[in-house]
Formats: C-alpha cells, sequence, structure tokens
C-alpha cells in the first residue's frame, strides 16, 4: 500500500516519517477559504481536511492512503490563521499574551482502494505567560510567526512563550502524532 501526504507543510512532513518512514507528497490545491467557519471548530478543521484530501484523489490511480490535515488557532471562539503582516501577527501575539487559546488539528485518512474514510479532530489547550511588546517585536522580525497560524510556531523561539499545554505537543506543531497513528492503523486493517 502506498501513503501520500497531500500536503506541503515541512512540519507535517517531518512528523509524518515518525510513524511511516516512506510516502510521496502531493499538495493539495483546495482552497480553505472556500470552507465557512460556523462556529464549530472541530468540524471546521475536518471540514478543510477532508477537502485537501479529497481535491487530490483524482491524481491517484493505483491503492493509496492519503493523509491530510489542517491546524489553527482558536482564542473566544474565533480563528486566528496566518497573519496577514507583521501588524497583524503582532496584534495576535499580543492578544495570546498571558491567556489560554485551543489548537485544533483536523486530520482526514482515506483509504482509496475501500473507499472508507476517517476523519476526525483534536484539540491542545495553550497558555502564554505574559510577553512584552519588545519580545513579541523581536520574535516577529525573526519571520517566523508570518507563515504560522495564530502567529507562533511551538517548536521554534516562541517556545519560550508557552507557560502550559494540555494536550498533544505535536497537535499544536501541525499533526497530532498519537491520533494520526491510531487512524492509519484502523484504515489499514
Amino acid at each position: 500500500m502506498k501513503f501520500i501526504l497531500a500536503s506541503a507543510s515541512a512540519r507535517r512532513q517531518e512528523l509524518l516519517k515518525r510513524i511511516i518512514t516512506d510516502f510521496d507528497i502531493i499538495v493539495s490545491e483546495f482552497e480553505e477559504k472556500n470552507v465557512e467557519f460556523k462556529g464549530n471548530v472541530n468540524r471546521y478543521v475536518e471540514e478543510i481536511a477532508l477537502g485537501k484530501a479529497s481535491a487530490i484523489l483524482n491524481n491517484i490511480s493505483d491503492d493509496s492512503i492519503v493523509i491530510s490535515a489542517d491546524t489553527v488557532v482558536s482564542f473566544d471562539n474565533n480563528i486566528l490563521g496566518k497573519p496577514k503582516d507583521e501588524e497583524d501577527a503582532f496584534k495576535m501575539l499580543k492578544m495570546l499574551s498571558g491567556n489560554t487559546h485551543e489548537v485544533y488539528s483536523g486530520v482526514c485518512v482515506i483509504n482509496n482502494k475501500t473507499k472508507d474514510i476517517l476523519c476526525d479532530s483534536f484539540k491542545t489547550e495553550v497558555t502564554f505567560s505574559e510577553i512584552s511588546d519588545d519580545r513579541i517585536k523581536k520574535y516577529i522580525q525573526s519571520g517566523n510567526p508570518l507563515d504560522k497560524a495564530g502567529s507562533y510556531g511551538i517548536q521554534d523561539e516562541a517556545g519560550v512563550f508557552v507557560e502550559s499545554i494540555k494536550g498533544d505537543y505535536y497537535n499544536v506543531v501541525g499533526l497530532p502524532l498519537n491520533g494520526t497513528y491510531k487512524m492509519i492503523e484502523t484504515i489499514i486493517k
């Protein structure tokens, strides 16, 4: 059985190698902005993950397992996506400073041979300590927050902002390892 990751994310690729050593990458052209957020973050990330996986099925002719994921940051039930610019990144990090937010990942695994589809979502609570404006600006100058949901990467220097987490650390990085592993095991049986 062939495995395919429907993601260009280097972080997801690195994490999936901990579960599956050999897989192909097909970047999904699914437009995430076409999915409307209707107040349920779990359903929202699952719908995007399903869209990403489904979008590449027409490009696959052999028996494959397709894996896709989407990760968002939620604060007060508002989705914090990737920042538009440095000012937007500053606003997001200032909002998260001294507060607890949630990171949700939707994961979808499709068995192209059996047509079985598994989609699930995972939540991790992250609490930031108070972050000074100068520290936020310094982090933004690194360029790291500009391509990340919520304007931070727990695996980079923003890890020092994290006071505590409740849930799967790898979910915050972009792929919940334990949950994804269980989904793959279930769908290949």
